[in-house]
């Protein structure tokens, strides 16, 4: 355990932040050289964490470099029926098997980031699957109904004459109540999530502990440029994509991003940033060179600097060169096919009809060349180099 410079303290409450509640007390409990008990909750409800959550795993592992535990909580318990922040109607319902299936790749994923030695994985099925319906009640006593409406996500509902599930306005309580059961000193999560938090602010006075400080991260704008990223929205670089694929998308992000994704995404130093900056503004700068780093950068983080320099090399070859990559899957055709057969056994596209798009787009090549016929075949005698897009590669050999 150290107490942080005065440099570090600054970068702790800057570096993506968002806003600080009760920055005062976390700064003198940082100075005193106190443990911190920080706290992060996920549900699990999809199979893939994304480099905006990331955000969140990476300040907290600054964090963990000064010596403080991690409180790593999985929703076990509310993941069931989900948060409803940001959400136009209920989600749906998931089993308690559901949840535990995804929690464990969570884990996997949040530990590419965080120390594994200074973090606690903990579950709140651990106390809620315990808690009686009177106890559940007398939770509930501490909040009123007005109060927990009062969330804006639930204000657009009712405007909008959209139904409100009962069990909905209940959320926020539970995940206050995460916060009173293990007594941390901090939370760090998405902007999204601050009503909920404060609520366990609210909680832990009541139940005489000290309340918890919160850091709110920004939320990362996806490749899109227009909405926050979202696996939804297919629009994210998540954590477990192969090194190419990674790569690539960071390739795709918009000219207006390159400075946010190099301040947010990554850790270099603010020297660095300082330097992208002045390169951005330079006129002479091309932004493809910024976005290469940056994509270099992305995924020397979830991968190895090796990886990074092949996935660049791929890249090099693929959209300078105009030449195939060097580690394409390979498969063995043992008799002629449809092209549209092929694509589908080997997951390149998802349907009949996306592999129609894709012609109409012009966006499948046979050796180099543009494929427009639905009924197109492959020679078995033959063999080819098929593109799927600009990033999807498979080798025919006969």
């Amino acid at each position: 355990m150290r107490k942080p410079t005065q440099s570090e303290l600054d970068e702790l409450f800057r570096r993506r932040v968002e806003s600080v509640v009760g920055e005062k007390e976390l700064r003198a409990k940082l100075l005193s050289g106190k443990k911190l008990l920080i706290k992060h909750g996920a549900d699990p409800t999809t199979a893939n964490l994304h480099i905006g959550h990331a955000m969140s795993y990476h300040k907290m592992r600054e964090f963990q470099d000064l010596g403080h535990t991690v409180q790593f909580l999985i929703g076990g318990f509310t993941a069931r029926f989900g948060d409803p922040s940001d959400r136009a109607q209920s989600r749906t319902l998931q089993s308690k098997a559901e949840v535990d299936k995804l929690a464990k790749n969570y884990v996997k994923q949040a530990l590419k980031i965080l120390d594994p030695k200074r973090t606690e994985i903990r579950y709140n099925s651990e106390w809620y699957d315990k808690m009686s319906a009177e106890d559940l009640i007398r939770l509930m006593s501490h909040f009123s109904h007005q109060q927990m409406l009062e969330r804006d996500m639930f204000q657009k509902r009712l405007k909008a004459g959209l139904e409100i599930r009962f069990h909905e306005p209940v959320y926020p309580l539970l995940q206050g109540y995460d916060s009173v059961m293990l007594k941390d000193d901090l939370t760090v999560i998405g902007t999204d999530q601050l009503f909920n938090e404060m609520r366990g602010r609210d909680l832990q006075r009541d139940f005489k502990q000290d309340p918890q400080a919160i850091i709110t991260v920004p939320l990362l704008i996806g490749l899109d440029g227009t909405h926050k990223m979202s696996k939804t929205l297919n629009n994210s670089i998540n954590i477990l994509d192969d090194p190419k694929t990674q790569y690539g998308k960071a390739m795709s992000i918009p000219d207006s991003l390159i400075y946010t994704y190099f301040d947010l995404a990554t850790n270099i130093s603010s020297a660095e940033l300082v330097r992208i900056k002045k390169q951005l503004a330079d006129r002479h700068t091309n932004p493809r060179d910024l976005k290469m780093e940056l994509a270099h950068k992305i995924v020397s983080m979830y991968h190895t600097e090796q990886a990074a320099d092949k996935a660049q090399n791929d890249f090099i070859k693929v959209f300078q060169k105009h030449t195939a990559p060097s580690n394409m899957p390979t498969i063995d055709l043992k008799k002629t096919a449809p092209l549209v057969d092929i694509l589908l056994d080997n997951e390149l596209v998802a349907s009949k009809s996306e592999f129609r798009r894709l012609l109409a787009q012009k966006g499948i090549k046979v050796d180099g060349q543009l494929v427009t016929d639905q009924d197109y075949k492959i020679q078995a005698k033959i063999g080819a180099t098929i593109q799927v897009g600009k990033r999807r590669f498979l080798k025919i050999t006969p």
